[in-house]
């Protein structure tokens, strides 16, 4: 890749200018693996470029992390240290930081881990940074995800690559720029015109206010209540203090959130799902009244099983998001083993935690009250993908009309 420094850059200005939207005298935050330094150092760059007031590092390391489930007993790795709880409340309360997560982790790095180890410590930092999570949850402040190439996951993506590590790592880039339009001459006016298309789609959904979805598919025979007021979120959200931001990049979505009290019959995953470091592949998903009744999967059972059962919470859902089958990322005929991307590319559910913002009104309100009109509360938010060239979805009216959505994976109405 003979201008990858360039292409680098670009894709670091858009990440500031465009996900996270950086402003004269702000926090930036970024969690962000040392094998990215030079990513990182470009991103503080062109964030103090744009006027940020401080940014802050949280450095992570794969290897490292690794040695810490492999050495360190369950009990020490799930105690959290109070000074880092602290911290994480400072920059988010006192400082109004914005939060950017740059992704390139091994989605397969705690293999050989014990499932009931994985799932202590992703419940242990689940609570213990409950702040971070709800902050971003209820978009209390700007936040934003992205992902970078690294070996450790490229040769998942291109096992034919694998041993030749640098043409690995340069395929995936090459895939994580074309995702994100990093090749196009105007990055930012290129994303412009890509959030404009998906606010159109979103406007029809929210325009027509369906009482419920129905999902058909191979494996899949679905039927999910959406709440009174639901709100249909494309690629930018408002902050609360109404700052614009891109949360996702690339995305591919329109989003709300489920009323999670009515979803019944079953949906099969179409994807592998990579979760806590591990892959967990043909799942399968029943609903009985408002509830996950039985999952089931054909690797990675027990750790998809602990998420559900001892989550709360975790036995409903959070959201319901449509993507064409034909999208940019679909259309590459890659899994990425990496949700943020591979979501992009298929019709998805998430186990767990709903976005208040997705219904109307909902700003101030208790869980208690959020969990009255529909919405699930919990301590999780995982995504798992269900869609297909196959798929077909109607929306249902509250007379039992049904409308087409979805016919063979692709929107069934223009815009």
């Amino acid at each position: 890749m003979e201008n990858f420094n360039e292409l680098l850059d670009k894709y670091a200005q858009l990440l500031i200018q465009k996900s996270i939207q950086v402003e004269s005298q702000e926090n930036v935050m970024i969690y962000i693996d040392i094998d990215q330094a030079p990513l990182a150092r470009l991103l503080a760059k062109h964030a103090y470029e744009a006027g940020a007031k401080r940014v802050y590092f949280t450095w992570q390391d794969d290897s490292i992390k690794k040695m810490d489930y492999q050495y360190v007993a369950s009990e020490n790795l799930t105690t959290i240290e109070e000074y880092t709880i602290a911290r994480d409340k400072d920059l988010i309360e006192n400082k109004k930081i914005s939060r950017l997560s740059i992704i390139s982790s091994d989605p397969n790095l705690l293999d050989g881990i014990p499932d009931e180890k994985v799932h202590r410590v992703q419940k242990a930092n689940s609570l213990a940074f409950e702040t971070r999570r709800e902050a971003t949850m209820k978009n209390a402040i700007k936040w934003g995800v992205a992902g970078a190439a690294s070996y450790g996951w490229a040769r998942h993506v291109f096992p034919e690559l694998a041993d030749d590590p640098k043409a690995c790592v340069d395929a995936l880039w090459h895939e994580i720029f074309k995702a994100c339009r990093v090749y196009e001459d105007d990055p930012v006016a290129a994303w412009d015109q890509h959030k404009d298309n998906l606010e159109k789609r979103a406007a029809y959904m929210n325009d027509q206010q369906f009482d419920s979805l129905h999902y058909l598919a191979p494996g899949t025979d679905l039927y999910l209540g959406l709440p009174k007021d639901h709100i249909w979120t494309s690629a930018e959200s408002l902050s609360q203090d109404g700052k614009p931001f891109i949360a996702n990049m690339p995305t591919e979505e329109i989003f709300t959130a489920p009323d999670t009290r009515r979803m019944s019959g079953y949906v099969r995953s179409t994807k592998p799902l990579s979760y806590a470091n591990t892959t967990i592949k043909g799942i399968e998903v029943h609903f009985e009244d408002g509830q996950i009744s039985q999952i089931t999967a054909e690797q990675g059972q027990k750790i998809l099983e602990d998420l559900v059962e001892n989550n709360d919470g975790a036995r409903g859902l959070g959201e319901v998001a449509l993507v064409p089958h034909r999208s940019p990322i679909s259309l590459s005929n890659l899994t990425f083993y990496n949700t943020l991307f591979d979501e992009n590319a298929s019709n998805h559910l998430a186990i767990g935690a709903a976005y208040p913002t997705t219904v109307k009104n909902t700003e101030g309100m208790s869980d208690e009250e959020l969990q009255a009109i529909g919405l699930n509360v919990s301590n999780v938010h995982v995504d798992f993908m269900i869609g297909s060239e196959a798929m077909d979805i109607y929306g249902i009216r509250a007379n039992g009309e049904e409308v087409p959505i979805f016919k063979q994976g692709e929107w069934a109405f223009s815009v």
